[in-house]
């Protein structure tokens, strides 16, 4: 049986993130934090059309 290498480890890529986001908010307030976090929302919203499409029709259900 042969071993395959993998491309692409998921697990890898979402520690990787997560260091990331460590790493950019070390030191900040609480409020940074939150502002940080209001405005990365706000650019996946602008940046993915379909999370309004989403956010419109939970909307309608309420």
């Amino acid at each position: 049986m042969t071993t395959k290498t993998k491309d692409f480890d998921c697990v890898e890529m979402m520690h990787e993130g997560g260091l990331r986001i460590h790493e950019a908010l070390k030191g900040r307030t609480r409020e940074e934090k939150i502002a940080y976090w209001r405005e990365r929302d706000a650019a996946a919203r602008r940046e993915h059309p379909r999370l309004r499409e989403l956010e419109t029709a939970g909307q309608r259900t309420k």
